[in-house]
């Protein structure tokens, strides 16, 4: 009877440490520290949440950089969708290499990014721009992705180039710990520089 209740008292100590204190003791440090991390990394416009740092969007629009390709829509829906098919997800197509479905539609996008952009060849084009990341939410694209749209940003808007590539260098990020990763650029917030300059003309 003495064990039971000494593994009894062992239990219940360890369901209320693991269950209760040490998750509490994590969210408190996390909203106390990190708070803008530990809810998102939401960005706000006017008061009204445009999106996460870490989810990517899709932009279509001329004036704004394009990020990468993905499978899974940024985990979006068309309007009128039921909501039992709302069902969150990630990932990427799992086409390989050699299947030429895949090869198709990187062509598609490779020639229509050439059509909007003459004096480009295929040559000069990042791979980053074309191909999916595995989540298919990567809110991000290489430097090479950013500087190669500038150009045809600067057509669409008008602002200076110059302006543009500094809007680049501001929303570049590097290595992780200086050795992790590669340098990024964040998508939605250097568009979002964009559209605080074209609204404030």
């Amino acid at each position: 009877m003495k064990r039971f209740l000494q593994a009894l008292g062992v239990g219940i100590a360890l369901i209320v440490f693991c269950g209760f204190a040490y998750p509490m003791l994590v969210l408190g440090i996390g909203q106390l520290a990190f708070s803008h991390q530990a809810n998102g990394s939401m960005v706000k416009v006017d008061g009204n949440v445009v999106g996460s740092e870490l989810i990517g969007q899709d932009f279509k629009d001329a004036r704004f950089f394009h990020g990468r390709v993905s499978a899974v829509n940024y985990n979006t829906f068309p309007a009128g969708t039921k909501e039992s098919d709302l069902v969150p997800g990630s990932g990427s197509a799992n086409l390989a290499v050699s299947n030429p479905d895949l090869t198709k539609r990187v062509q598609a996008d490779v020639d229509a990014f050439l059509k909007a952009n003459p004096g480009l060849t295929k040559q000069d084009l990042p791979a980053d721009l074309f191909t999916s990341s595995f989540s298919g939410l990567d809110p991000d694209i290489s430097p090479a992705a950013a500087a190669i749209q500038v150009d045809g940003i600067v057509k669409a808007t008008g602002i200076p180039k110059a302006t543009i590539q500094k809007i680049v260098k501001e929303n570049t990020a590097g290595r992780d710990l200086g050795v992790l990763g590669e340098p990024r650029v964040n998508v939605l917030k250097a568009n979002l520089d964009i559209y605080q300059l074209l609204h404030h003309k």
